[in-house]
């Protein structure tokens, strides 16, 4: 299916099951009620999703929900992440952005704060601002093939000078069972663009559909289908790998459900949330630290090709040392510090294609010869 129809197809159904639920399009999901006695029930009921990816979300950040549709995720976020929060959602049919819209005012009042905002885009150009380009089409429209090539500069320039959603600028990028209906050959995009506003260190929690095979061209040219969240979908492995070529590190299965949501020709179908964290860009330098892998398997392979024995003591370059100071790695690695820091303003480039044992005379020093006497037990008691 190409893009134009698999586009209109997802429009065309979505924009009927904003006005009219659609049970077929749903997976059944447990949120939080707390959080559900505050959002309208006409939201409620239209909202379609496979997992929940707001219950991952700390107070205090910025959120992007893509694809949010009537509003249910973003609503639970606002509440979520708190007066000092903020929540975006994109979504790219009309009839949803009214019904999230109309909704926002009255969530608002329940919580006793706004931080909500809905925009018109699509997931896979997070860039351009679709109402943006409405407006000056309106005031300049399509006659003709110059105009057209007019539009399409204009379009470039409002990505560049007035993106719907900035570089950097988001804590954690949300989606609940959206990403499948992205036309196939503008998935890569779509990553991409989810790296590209995530801020260094930011994160992204997708909940979405999963195939166990390879999904046939039959079915993909189905329209029925591919907006049923079904075709589109990207196999486990293929969901995983395009994380990581989009740049992703720490990439982990929070969620998969053990039975299929639907099973089609042989196929199943189901449901992951999948974390993926941004960050490991960078320059690497050498700053004289070690990582013990603590274990269970007696080794693993990292995200850069980095084999790590379980209790050896491996040199890495600062970069890497902080990344394996938080979540999700930190409760796999015991961390040693050089006995004198190195300076960040000294520290010379270090080569991370490598992967080199540190000596302990190496975070100690050379000349390192102290003796002393036990005073306690290790445990911190009395040895008595």
């Amino acid at each position: 299916m190409n893009r134009l129809n698999a586009e209109a197809a997802v429009r065309e159904r979505y924009a009927a099951s904003a006005q009219q639920s659609e049970p077929k399009l749903c997976c059944p999901i447990d949120y939080n009620p707390e959080y559900l006695k505050v959002i309208p029930e006409e939201v409620v009921l239209r909202d379609y999703g496979c997992g929940d990816p707001s219950k991952y979300l700390r107070e205090g950040e910025t959120v992007l929900d893509l694809g949010s549709g009537t509003g249910k995720i973003c609503f639970i976020a606002a509440q979520a992440v708190g007066p000092n929060g903020k929540v975006i959602g994109v979504d790219m049919t009309d009839e949803m952005l009214e019904v999230a819209r109309r909704n926002a005012p009255i969530v608002a009042e329940r919580i006793g704060y706004e931080n909500v905002d809905f925009r018109k885009g699509r997931i896979q150009d997070l860039a351009l601002d679709l109402e943006q380009l409405d407006k000056e089409l309106k005031a300049r429209p399509i006659t003709d093939a110059a105009s057209f090539l007019r539009a399409d500069q204009l379009a470039q320039e409002l990505r560049v000078k007035q993106p719907l959603v900035a570089d950097d600028s988001i804590d954690v990028v949300v989606s609940n069972c959206v990403l499948n209906l992205v036309e196939s050959k503008a998935k890569r995009q779509l990553f991409q663009e989810i790296f590209r506003v995530l801020r260094n260190g930011g994160r992204a929690v997708i909940s979405d559909i999963v195939s166990d095979e390879d999904v046939p061209d039959a079915l993909q040219n189905d329209p029925e289908l591919w907006s049923g969240c079904i075709s589109g979908a990207l196999t486990e492995e293929g969901f995983l790998h395009a994380f990581s070529d989009a740049g992703f590190y720490g990439i982990q299965i929070l969620q998969r459900d053990e039975e299929p949501w639907q099973t089609v020709e042989g196929i199943e179908f189901r449901s992951v949330t999948i974390e993926a964290f941004k960050g490991k860009q960078g320059p690497c330098v050498e700053r004289k630290q070690a990582v013990i892998y603590r274990g269970p398997f007696r080794e693993v392979l990292d995200d850069d090709n980095h084999r790590m024995e379980r209790g050896r003591r491996y040199a890495v370059c600062d970069k890497t040392y902080n990344i394996y100071r938080k979540v999700p790695y930190a409760q796999f690695f015991e961390f040693v510090e050089p006995l004198i820091a190195v300076p960040t303003g000294e520290a010379k480039p270090f080569d991370c294609s490598r992967n080199t044992l540190r000596h302990p005379r190496e975070t100690k020093g050379m000349d390192y010869n102290l003796t002393t006497e036990a005073s306690q037990c290790c445990d911190g008691g009395s040895c008595c």
